[in-house]
């Protein structure tokens, strides 16, 4: 799907700056494709942790990460979450991951993803490539959420690309869908090392098969 305010020359444009971004992360980190390439999508609402537990996870396996924030970003100077906009970013970040895949890479798609409509296509992209997919669901009691959001507001926050705060969250909740096909769920409030460890093992082996 185009967005319909861009060309197909415009998105391609749209890719190509987002993968200057990725290339560069990949000399800095020196890494390679790994054996088999492998997609981990997170999905939940602004301040539930998906960011953190992306970092968290690339310290034990040598995850590119595609971070809807920072990707928007990279793309908007100034973002609205406009659905225009949100569409613009999605459509381009869609197709830098499937670049991604083809090429052998282990990629975390880390976006708010809320409902099955906005996961259906990367259910079909990684049937199409035939690439091992794993899901996960992220909350955290409400409390938590809106302290994380106030300190993002306020500059303390650790992830300073998300300008998402509490109105953001307040206008996505209603939509948010469960997952329809099985999947982790990570309460971000507690330990989050077991889904961790979980995930590291599932991805070796997939490595390994």
């Amino acid at each position: 799907m185009l967005v319909p305010e861009l060309t197909p020359e415009e998105t391609a444009q749209d890719v190509a700056l987002l993968r200057r971004a990725i290339d560069a992360d990949i000399r800095k980190r020196q890494i390679t494709p790994p054996e088999a390439p492998f997609m981990l999508v997170l999905c939940g609402l602004p301040g539930t942790g998906k960011s953190h537990f992306a970092r968290e996870l690339s310290r034990h396996i040598p995850f590119l990460s595609l971070g809807s924030d920072h990707l928007r970003k990279t793309l908007v100077s100034h973002p609205t979450y406009s659905r225009e906009e949100h569409l613009r970013v999605f459509v381009a970040a869609h197709l830098l991951l499937e670049e991604l895949l083809r090429e052998g890479w282990q990629v975390i798609f880390d976006a708010t993803n809320l409902t099955e409509r906005i996961r259906h296509p990367l259910y079909d992209m990684a049937a199409r490539l035939r690439v091992p997919l794993a899901l996960v669901w992220f909350t955290a009691p409400l409390g938590t959420v809106r302290r994380r959001l106030a300190d993002r507001e306020s500059g303390r926050a650790y992830d300073n690309y998300s300008d998402a705060g509490w109105p953001v969250y307040c206008r996505l909740s209603p939509g948010a869908e469960p997952i329809a096909r099985p999947h982790f769920t990570v309460d971000s409030s507690r330990d989050i090392t077991p889904v961790l460890e979980r995930l590291v093992g599932l991805v070796r082996k997939a490595g390994r098969d």
